[in-house]
């Protein structure tokens, strides 16, 4: 990066003209006070989760307004005579200019591109404003998944406190099925999938240790709907024979799944916390009215199934962003 003169650096460096008649008079040096950049929350996502995450999400999701650039200056003593007056000016409005130019210059290169922010909402990709991301509280002596003494992965944390809040602007989805604390039924979740595989893994439910299912819902105002399920088994043994994630995924209404491209090429932002094991899938074309796009979370005792369907076609920027934040969570 190249460096910036500071004001008093610039007011060195410049030619003083000559005052014969007032020797004893000394040009002002105009202090202009730095002023660091303000430094962007990172909403959605915790410091590394997080914010993953960061788990930030929440939370604030605008950008901190800088500062005042520079301070007034100091008023020099009065000159005995015009010329010294002149000078006076001269020299505070060169070391004013420098003062503004090195603090725009400092705030453009230390300011993190949006872009760079997964909880972050900007124009340019389309991400959504998610509330800051923290990590839940855990029980007196309970350890953290994937810790030394919890190598299983065994979430501690209530199972509505890991699910990814929505975002701003949403509204709920009146259409998702909720019970108490936002539990869902066995079937209420399996109505996700087509009526020819709901049986098998009602069955496949209850001798591989299903304990609980949570959900959220929510549409924004582009109607992107999203639910975000979390089904908790006994042990991360039962997780590994979920058969409702993957390119053969009979989800209800959808002729057939395939991987999700854009997530493949993609490299930012896909590293796992811990162990988990991520995977995305979309809808094949052709496709209806609508798209779907599902994301799969296998995080030691919980499995996360996150769907999103949108008419015509599901946009990549937030579902990517969606998944990745939830990840964060069970991280």
């Amino acid at each position: 990066m190249t460096e910036q003169n500071t004001p008093t650096q610039a007011v060195a460096e410049a030619e003083v003209p000559a005052q014969p008649t007032a020797p004893d008079h000394t040009a002002p040096q105009d202090t202009a006070p730095q002023d660091t950049a303000p430094q962007d929350t990172v909403p959605g996502q915790w410091a590394a989760p997080a914010t993953p995450a960061a788990l930030d999400t929440d939370a604030a999701t605008s950008e901190a307004a800088p500062a005042n650039p520079f301070a007034a200056p100091e008023v020099p003593a009065g000159p005995k005579d015009r010329r010294g007056l002149f000078a006076a000016l001269r020299w505070t409005a060169a070391a004013l200019v420098f003062a503004a130019v090195g603090t725009g210059v400092a705030y453009q290169v230390t300011q993190p591109e949006r872009t760079d922010i997964p909880g972050l909402s900007t124009a340019s990709d389309g991400r959504w404003a998610y509330p800051t991301l923290s990590q839940p509280a855990l029980p007196p002596g309970a350890a953290v998944p994937f810790a030394q003494d919890n190598l299983d992965g065994i979430h501690y944390a209530g199972l509505t406190q890991l699910l990814l809040p929505a975002p701003t602007g949403s509204t709920p989805d009146s259409t998702l099925k909720l019970e108490k604390d936002e539990a869902v039924s066995v079937d209420g979740f399996l109505e996700e999938y087509a009526a020819t595989e709901r049986e098998k893994m009602k069955e496949q439910f209850t001798n591989e240790g299903l304990r609980q299912i949570v959900a959220r819902g929510w549409t924004t105002p582009d109607g992107t709907r999203t639910r975000v399920y979390l089904l908790r088994f006994h042990a991360s043994g039962f997780v590994d024979t979920f058969e409702g994630c993957g390119r053969d995924m009979a989800l209800n209404g959808v002729k057939l799944m395939g991987s999700d491209l854009d997530w493949s090429k993609g490299k930012v932002g896909q590293s796992s916390p811990a162990l988990n094991f991520v995977s995305l899938f979309a809808e094949s074309k052709p496709v209806g009215d609508e798209q779907v796009k599902a994301g799969c979370i296998q995080s030691g005792d919980i499995q996360a199934v996150i769907l999103q369907t949108r008419k015509g076609q599901v946009a990549t920027v937030p579902f990517h962003q969606t998944v990745i934040l939830q990840n964060q969570l069970l991280g």
